[in-house]
Parts: C-alpha cells; structure tokens; sequence
C-alpha cells in the first residue's frame, strides 16, 4: 500500500504501526528510467512524471508552478505549521539561488526578516517533506579543519528552475544557478542508483579543498565524486587524508 507522498503524513495516524510497516522512497523518474536522448528534458524539467511527460516546456513549467502554489497553499497546512504560503515560497526561492550551499540560517533569517531558529524549522519541514536535501559533511580525526555545516539543495531540479522562472534550457544555460542546478541534478541520480544503506556526504576543509559528493556504500567504503559541467572531460585526484 502505498500512502501519500509525503511521510509526516503517516506520524499522525492514530496507529503507531511500529513493526508492521516498511519505508521506501520513491523518488521522481532518474536517468535510468528514461530514454538516454531525453536526459536534458530531464535535468530542465525534473523527474515529476507529469512535468517530464508535458507535451512542451511552457506546459511542464505551468504544471511545476501549479504543484508549488497546490503545496504551500494546501499540503502544507495540512500537516500543521500554519506559515504564510508567501513567506515559505520566498524561503524556497531564496533555497533555489544559493543551490547547494552551506547552510547559513542568519543570512537567510536576515533575507526573510525572522530568526535563526525560525529558518531552521523551515529547513527541517521541506527536508520532511522531502523537497529539500541536508547534504551532511564527512567527519573525521585527521588533524584538518573540516566545514561542519549541511549542504542544502532543493532535491528537484525542476523545482529549483521554476522558483527562479527558468522555462527553458537555453534560459537555463545563461543563468548563474547552472553549475549549481547540475550537481544537484547529478547528485540526486547517483543517490537513487547508490545500493541500500549508501549515505550521501560532502568533504570540505576549510582552507577551501573540497569533493562534491561522497558516497558511503556499504562493503565498499567511501567513493569520492566530484561533479563539473563542461564540454571536455578531465581527470581529477582526490585524497582525504583518511
């Protein structure tokens, strides 16, 4: 049985359904569910089956801007934090264009004129509702000063384009969020595809050294993975110390 996209929805059963219930994550549709010439449609649209399987780009985008509004006018409030839907559409845009980066909740507290602790409630009800990712950093005893702050993207790439009004991938291309937009794109897909169990990190020093995704997979240790957009490939070294 499949109950609702989103899991607080399933806390408030009046059942606690302690071992009588499994979670899996379905995530949208990943590169390895789609033809291999329609991975861009991908990326600029995400993977929500009815954004992706519009007949056209306006159509995908009308529908993304529609799921926003639907969700923070109604889902939300279902589940019981009573924000003001423009409030939370602000903090999700501001989330978009800075995609990816370290969360700073006085900066964004600033942006939205309330406190630390206010952002952070926000943060951790779009993580809940799995519309935003904490990417958490790699942490260990080798003698560096490592960054100890989350890396937060909003999961869909689709998503993030219709926050910030990118209808196109031309449009996208000339916009600053592209690099941006692209890891996390790629990131979600190799997270979708890593076996059970894997955990997703980040490993940056505070000099500035840095690898974009690290995947902890089980029996197989730390795979290191950084993710760059560009017309030529090029090898990259990488060495945690560890």
């Amino acid at each position: 049985m499949l109950l609702g996209s989103a899991s607080v929805d399933l806390l408030r059963q009046s059942e606690t359904l302690a071992g009588r219930i499994a979670y899996i994550e379905m995530s949208p549709f990943d590169v390895l569910e789609i033809p291999e010439d329609r991975q861009s449609d991908l990326w600029v649209r995400g993977g929500f089956p009815e954004s992706f399987l519009a007949g056209d780009a306006p159509r995908s985008l009308i529908w993304r801007r529609a799921f926003i509004r639907t969700y923070l006018e109604r889902e939300i409030p279902q589940f019981g934090p009573r924000i003001p839907a423009t409030t939370l559409q602000r903090f999700w845009t501001m989330l978009a264009h800075v995609q990816g980066g370290l969360s700073n909740a006085v900066q964004l507290a600033r942006g939205l004129a309330v406190d630390g602790r206010t952002v952070v409630r926000y943060v951790d009800l779009l993580a809940d509702l799995m519309l935003v990712r904490r990417l958490q950093p790699f942490q260990t005893n080798i003698g560096k000063r490592l960054v100890k702050a989350p890396r937060v993207f909003v999961r869909d790439s689709g998503i993030v384009h219709a926050l910030l009004n990118i209808g196109d991938e031309e449009s996208l291309l000339g916009h600053p969020v592209t690099g941006a937009s692209w890891e996390g794109f790629v990131m979600e897909n190799l997270v979708a595809a890593a076996p059970m169990r894997s955990v997703p990190l980040f490993y940056r020093r505070v000099a500035g050294a840095e690898i974009d995704l690290l995947l902890e997979i089980p029996g197989q240790g730390l795979w290191a993975i950084e993710i760059k957009r560009g017309e030529s490939r090029q090898a990259l070294r990488c060495q945690l110390g560890c």
